[in-house]
């Protein structure tokens, strides 16, 4: 049995919120003859301020603050050190990472990525660190490590997988705890570093390029390297924990007036604005403030990077911008954009899947015996359990030790808690519907006996023995359905004489209602029911036929079904479900005697009047 739970961060009770971090990364300035005489456009202040040209006054800057700064001269590693790496140990914990490379094409988000052989960029980093934390976990802590990888680009609004360049668009679906899934993406498991690398490096190739004139290699797609680690517990309850990390190279927003795309490129150029834009409108949806619709599912991009922005992810967004006064309204958009970003918070936290073993609870033979209320033999179990709880150790204590009480301990008891509860709740009601038909039992056979008293001959005065005889020769014999006999009064026995016999009508054929009919007309026009031989009038097959339906009845049936059969109210339609949870299915329809209160007499009534029933549909 598996439970999907949320385990808190950050303690007393609630879930630990984590705002979206925010590193600008200034690119080297492009030396150019047209560009000397006017210099960089934006200057960074110290390691967290920096300000750019204000475009509606040259003589004035526009200041921004974030959470790091790296400027021209800042390496692969740095950026690294300083914005990557501090997240990444949160994947063991079964948390989600992201990282996001965001900014105007031509402004090295692909470089800070990808980076060279020489100078690795965040994605290499950030894989060989995973493996370093899961070779540092120590063997005898008493979890096993799967690392694994998925890769895919957006391209024209068209997941494509880039480890299988020969699959289609992908879809994108949601799972019933907001999980982001790709039916059909490539996952593919990893054992080290350089077998990481064997595989990235391929699919890497795979992603869609081209020439602006802008970039000589511009991205056309946005990027989605998906690192998976899952940890699973040796030992029971077999805990098991799943952490994401989501690497993105994002595709640069372009103005195609600059970077003279036509055809195709315009095209992709209008895919890649327009993802970019709804990303925009998410950042401004989420940081309004109301709890109006997120735009996720206005773009494949968006719907995502669903966790990434305002879900449960540690996320990291790099901005990377072009210090050129070309790029300056690019530059500017992009500040302005980051800005915006970090005010975006996410609640990280850890699903779990715990697997719990199943507890049977097993009903003792006394539960089904007959006879009795069953209050006492149901204080002696409880008294009997409770002795025994205390004695034989709990589940919980027995797999983790005190110091070790967390949620898996707490699903075990409440586990076995209401599975406690609902047994005790069943015996009561069990008990109860016990001392109901005893007590109904008590009542009928009282009734019986005063009609009995009722029917016997008195001595009464000659004219009224001669003014009761016609109602003592029409009298019903032995009765043919259960029913609550009421006492008679001398004042109600005129209107009795009054009573109408109610013929039923068979809509089988003149000679089978010849066969089957279980009464015969008697001189005076009045109707008898014959109490012996009616089964052998019935052919073989008609009758096995209508005994399984009513086996199956008593086998299937739901406590409606139940009372729908003849004879069977709502007490006795308890007390066989009651018999058949304890007991399993009835073997042949004669195992009804061994319900409580179904004598073979009764049992022989009931049948009679189902099959008859059913022959009479």
């Amino acid at each position: 049995m598996a439970h999907r739970v949320a385990v808190s961060d950050g303690g007393g009770g609630g879930k630990k919120t984590s705002r979206v971090r925010v590193a600008v990364r200034l690119r080297p300035y492009i030396d150019k003859e047209d560009d000397k005489s006017e210099g960089p456009c934006v200057r960074g202040l110290d390691r967290q301020n920096l300000e750019i040209v204000n475009w509606r006054n040259a003589t004035e800057t526009v200041k921004y603050h974030f959470d790091v700064f790296h400027e021209e001269k800042t390496t692969q590693q740095e950026v690294f050190l300083s914005s990557v790496k501090p997240i990444l140990p949160h994947l063991l914990n079964g948390q989600n990472a992201s990282v996001l490379a965001y900014g105007p094409t031509g402004a090295g988000k692909t470089h800070t990525m990808l980076g060279s052989p020489e100078e690795p960029g965040v994605i290499p980093h950030a894989v060989r660190e995973v493996f370093n934390l899961v070779k540092a976990k120590d063997e005898d802590d008493g979890w096993d490590y799967r690392v694994g990888m998925s890769y895919l680009e957006i391209y024209n609004e068209k997941v494509l997988d880039l480890l299988s360049p020969s699959s289609q668009d992908l879809p994108i679906r949601e799972d019933k705890d907001k999980n982001i899934l790709i039916p059909g993406l490539t996952h593919t498991p990893l054992s080290s570093f350089s077998d990481f690398d064997s595989h990235f490096v391929p699919a890497s190739l795979n992603r869609t390029t081209a020439s602006t004139k802008l970039n000589q290699r511009s991205s056309r797609s946005h990027a989605i390297l998906l690192i998976k680690v899952v940890r699973t517990q040796r030992s029971l309850p077999n805990r098991q924990q799943t952490g994401k990390l989501y690497l993105v190279d994002l595709a640069g927003s372009e103005d195609n007036r600059r970077t003279g795309n036509q055809g195709i490129r315009l095209k992709e150029s209008g895919a890649i604005n327009l993802s970019l834009f709804t990303l925009s409108k998410v950042v401004d949806s989420l940081n309004s403030g109301t709890s109006g619709r997120v735009p996720y599912r206005d773009s494949k991009l968006t719907r995502l990077l669903q966790d990434s922005l305002g879900g449960s992810a540690h996320s990291l967004m790099i901005t990377n911008i072009a210090p050129e006064y070309k790029f300056y309204f690019d530059t500017f958009t992009a500040l302005n954009f980051a800005a915006k970003s970090k005010l975006i918070v996410n609640k990280p936290f850890t699903r779990e899947t715990v697997t719990v073993p199943a507890l049977q609870v097993k009903r003792s033979r006394e539960d089904s015996e007959p006879g009795g209320s069953g209050t006492e033999p149901h204080r002696k179990r409880q008294k009997d359990e409770k002795k025994s709880a205390q004695d034989a150790p709990s589940p919980q204590t027995a797999l983790y030790s005190p110091s070790e009480q967390s949620v898996p301990d707490r699903l075990l008891a409440l586990e076995r808690f209401c599975q406690d509860k609902d047994r005790l709740n069943m015996l009561e009601e069990l008990a109860k519907s016990r001392k109901e038909i005893q007590e109904l039992k008590r009542k009928q056979k009282e009734f019986e006996s005063k009609a009995a008293l009722l029917s016997r001959p008195r001595q009464e005065p000659a004219a009224f023995r001669a003014k009761v005889a016609p109602l003592q020769s029409t009298a019903m014999k032995p009765k043919k359905q259960q029913a609550v006999v009421q006492p008679l009064q001398e004042s109600q026995f005129q209107p009795l004489q009054q009573l109408a016999v109610v013929k039923k009508q068979s809509v089988c054929t003149k000679k089978k209602e010849k066969k089957l009919s279980d009464r015969v007309e008697l001189p005076d026009g009045k109707e008898n029911a014959k109490q012996d031989g009616w089964v052998s009038l019935l052919d073989t097959s008609v009758l096995e036929e209508s005994r399984q339906a009513i086996l199956r009845v008593l086998n299937a049936g739901s406590l409606k079904d139940l009372k729908g059969l003849q004879q069977i109210g709502d007490k006795k339609a308890k007390l066989i479900l009651g018999w058949r949870e304890i007991n399993g299915h009835f073997a042949k329809v004669e195992d009804l005697t061994k319900v409580e209160g179904m004598t073979e007499k009764r049992f022989s009534s009931f049948m009679k009047a189902n099959i008859l029933s059913a022959i009479g549909k």
